[in-house]
């Protein structure tokens, strides 16, 4: 199917949301999968929301994640302009067709009457609803007000009885009561379209072949469809994507947590993570496979008649599960590369430092890599690994099945063995071996000599093993902190 062509039509209001994202996904998936083309329209039609930047950002990020566009603003195409604020006249010509065709009306309603007639309507327990007071106007009173200079809007006639069908791909069809429908405005007072407009015009003009959009949209479906009646157009396919919802069952809201992309990321989620993520809320492949390591994979296996119905649900549980897998799945030096930035941010360290000394980047890469769930974690996790001294209780130091006294001659074991350690065998594998030989030979406890040893290292009670922090942290230092620990626990 060649002439599959799909967009992407975000308004430049902030960040991505994680939905935008998911939408922009199945698109792209889609446009992708029947070997289409993918486009990036932005409606900027409401100035009021409108971010400085938030387009140049929004585009940078969907980079960044791998989706790439076939046509749009900033890569142009034979269908522009795509921004909708360069559009105007377009919709003006079209507005103006509906009126002379009487599939609309103009409506000179003051804002003070339509507040009143929806204040009239709630106090007496009825939808609000415009009463279509202005679609009874004649033709010589239209042409009166509209010489006097008037202001109006321009509305669509919807039909006032009988049902309306329409055919969303992932519901079939939905029949509404047309009793139900309002009578929506079309062209502001300000000459600017609103969505329903402007969507329309823009999906007939970019010849758009499938719309995917979240199922918020589904009451104003049956809109939708009878304007594309109205002009005599056909109606692209509609995939009315699931809800996200929060783990309660509520909308995903910003004031319960991180909604925008740039906030995981920022964070150190990582982009095919993310992507992983997203693709997953509302769609599953056939069999168990929940992991996905390219966009290639993805677009393989992807139908959009797949995608279910019933909303989807926000698991941040399951984004920590995704990344943590993608992070182990990448290559140490690339890992330490990619935590130089959260390590100066949470230790007041300089980037130039990590990059001087990156041996020893890649070593707490290699001592993480396993733990993290997020690249941000490093700085708490790796902590006290830059303190000059440790602030923890001297009781933690004392095994589960040790004493203090016991204790007391563990460290004092440990300090020595490690003083005449020689300092070209201090890595990981090779301490471990000659202090497991060590203590083996001289009958000692594990326990009551390596807990000691990894709590004075590190000062918490779960931690990596003594051997990988003493790595780290160099022969010195590690003996320093046992010597501190032996005293605290002397006082």
């Amino acid at each position: 199917m060649p002439d599959a062509r799909l967009r992407l039509a975000p308004s430049p209001t902030g960040f991505l949301h994680l939905g935008n994202l998911r939408t922009a996904i199945f698109g792209y998936l889609t446009a992708k999968q029947l070997r289409g083309h993918f486009i990036l329209r932005i409606e900027d039609t409401d100035n009021k929301r409108r971010v400085q930047g938030a387009e140049d950002s929004l585009i940078k990020v969907l980079a960044q994640l791998g989706i790439k566009f076939d046509e749009g603003p900033h890569i142009g195409g034979g269908y522009g302009p795509y921004v909708q604020t360069e559009r105007l006249d377009i919709y003006q010509h079209y507005a103006q067709k509906l009126i002379d065709s009487g599939k609309a009306y103009y409506c000179f309603c003051s804002q003070e009457r339509l507040e009143k007639l929806r204040a009239d309507q709630t106090a007496s327990h009825l939808p609000p609803r415009y009463d279509r007071a202005c679609r009874r106007l004649s033709a010589k009173e239209i042409a009166q007000r509209l010489a006097a200079g008037e202001k109006y809007v321009i509305r669509q006639k919807m039909p006032t009885k009988g049902e309306i069908t329409v055919i969303d791909a992932l519901r079939g069809a939905i029949t509404f009561a047309a009793s139900d429908l309002d009578d929506q405005v079309l062209m502001k007072s300000n000459g600017i379209p609103t969505y329903q407009l402007a969507s329309v015009i823009d999906d007939h003009l970019m010849e758009i072949s499938h719309v995917t959009r979240g199922a918020e949209w589904l009451p104003s479906f049956p809109k939708n469809i009878l304007l594309y009646q109205a002009f005599g157009w056909t109606p692209p396919e509609f995939i009315h994507l699931p809800l996200i919802l929060n783990k309660d069952g509520g909308k995903l809201s910003k004031r319960q947590g991180d909604v925008f992309v740039e906030q995981f990321l920022d964070k150190g989620y990582l982009p095919l993570a993310l992507i992983n993520f997203c693709v997953l809320l509302g769609w599953h492949p056939q069999g168990d496979q929940e992991i996905f390591t390219s966009w290639t994979d993805l677009i393989s296996q992807f139908d959009y008649r797949k995608i279910n119905s019933s909303p989807a649900i926000f698991d941040l549980d399951k984004l920590n599960f995704l990344n943590g897998y993608h992070l182990r799945q990448l290559p140490t030096e690339q890992l330490a590369e990619l935590l130089i930035p959260y390590l100066t941010e949470n230790q007041a360290l300089t980037t130039e430092k990590f990059k001087k000394e990156f041996n020893f980047s890649l070593k707490i890469a290699k001592l993480y890599q396993e733990r993290l769930k997020n690249l941000n974690e490093i700085g708490e996790l790796s902590r006290n690994l830059y303190l000059d001294q440790l602030n923890y209780d001297p009781a933690l130091l004392v095994w589960k099945k040790s004493t203090p006294a016991a204790t007391i001659e563990a460290l004092k074991t440990v300090i020595n063995f490690l003083k005449n350690y020689p300092q070209a065998d201090w890595e990981t594998a090779k301490l471990q071996t000659a202090t497991m030989d060590f203590l083996q030979k001289n009958n000692l406890s594990n326990g009551d000599h390596l807990w000691p040893w990894r709590v004075a290292l590190s000062g918490l009670a779960a931690s990596p093993s003594p051997f990988e922090l003493a790595d780290i942290l160099g022969q010195t230092v590690t003996i320093k902190r046992l010597r501190r620990a032996l005293q605290s626990m002397q006082v």
